[in-house]
């Protein structure tokens, strides 16, 4: 069951600090310079002695290390002393609370997410800070959905780096045995023709595939229904990501959604068990909420996720689920409700 993290109380450990500061400012869209601050402090003192740390915060010399600032430097001091950091109290206080009304009912259901992103592509911290933030809030499995190799803005996984991943999602399944599952997979792009941009054999190798529009979103309405009609299709498609590719608000500007038949799009869905995401993240609410509706007639299954970059991001899946519930989206229609057994079931070929 997903959850809202408890505030930290003192004592507090320093990095657990500033790993939650970061992880408040990330959950509220923050500035990533801001967060990177706080990010960067925690890599440079899980290299150091606890003793050294706090002879250098009594001595008024953490900034001397890279990495440490001003800021960040503060924080560590008030927590070596035995204090809950003031920056930290007051986050916590303005920041820590439910992200929107309403959903509160399908957000405790969640027990996965089936989109979220590591450093590997563009996101901005390692794996595993993605899983053990994911385990902090109560999340039984995730899918690492890191992109595809067209997308070379986002740094997308060749074969071989995809490869080296499998590697490492099978070393943090072994340690975290019993207690937490990370799902091997893909945000793979879909092709002009709806092709797949990734190598079958790469894809027989996951366990889960969101399938998403990430060039020419201003196809033409019938070329772009036949598109998405083939990825979803597909066999190895498990989740049409983002479908309409529309930015709202953000840092991004706005962008307005594809034109394509979504009953046609939404049938072929519900034909071949593929389910329709509801984007969480706030600068997408993708698909609209009529959208959302007609899925849901129609009969198709959904994935409410994060699309996490970050940490923070993780808890973002709030907003899917508010809008979820308010439009009338029965849990159990929702493959993020269901364990882990149950996903890998209906996800398999």
């Amino acid at each position: 069951m997903v959850v809202l993290l408890e505030p930290l109380d003192a004592p507090v450990e320093p990095v657990d600090a500033l790993r939650r500061i970061a992880f408040l400012l990330e959950r509220t869209r923050a500035g990533t310079y801001r967060v990177e601050a706080f990010r960067n402090a925690v890599k440079r003192l899980r290299t150091l002695d606890p003793d050294e740390v706090r002879e250098r915060a009594e001595g008024g010399r953490l900034q001397e290390l890279e990495g440490i600032g001003r800021s960040t430097a503060g924080v560590i001091g008030e927590a070596v002393a035995g204090d809950v950091p003031e920056y930290l109290a007051s986050l916590q206080e303005k920041a820590g609370g439910p992200l929107v009304d309403g959903g509160d009912a399908m957000y405790a259901a969640l027990r996965g997410d089936c989109h979220l992103h590591s450093d590997w592509s563009d996101g901005g911290s390692p794996i595993d800070e993605m899983v053990l933030t994911g385990v902090e809030l109560g999340h039984d499995w995730m899918v690492l959905t890191d992109h595809s190799p067209q997308l070379r803005v986002a740094n997308g996984l060749t074969v071989e780096r995809l490869r080296q991943q499998l590697k490492i999602v099978d070393g943090v399944n072994r340690s975290l045995a019993g207690q937490f599952t990370l799902l091997k997979g893909i945000e793979v792009d879909i092709l002009d023709d709806g092709s797949l941009d990734q190598t079958d054999e790469m894809l027989a190798r996951l366990d889960l595939v969101t399938a998403s529009v990430h060039s020419k979103l201003r196809m033409n309405r019938a070329p772009m229904t036949k598109r998405m009609v083939a990825a979803v299709s597909n066999p190895r498609v498990n989740v049409l990501g983002h479908c309409t590719g529309r930015l709202v608000t953000g840092s991004r500007g706005t962008r307005p959604q594809s034109e394509f038949d979504a009953r046609a799009v939404f049938e072929a869905c519900a034909e071949h068990d593929t389910a329709v995401e509801i984007n969480s993240r706030p600068e997408r609410c993708d698909p609209p909420d009529e959208l959302v509706t007609m899925a849901l007639e129609i009969g198709c299954l959904f994935s409410i996720d994060s699309d996490a970059h970050a940490p923070g991001q993780l808890d973002m899946k709030a907003y899917g689920c508010e809008r979820a519930e308010r439009l009338g989206v029965p849990a159990e229609r929702v493959v993020t409700t269901w364990d882990v057994d149950r996903v890998r079931e209906w996800a398999s070929p």
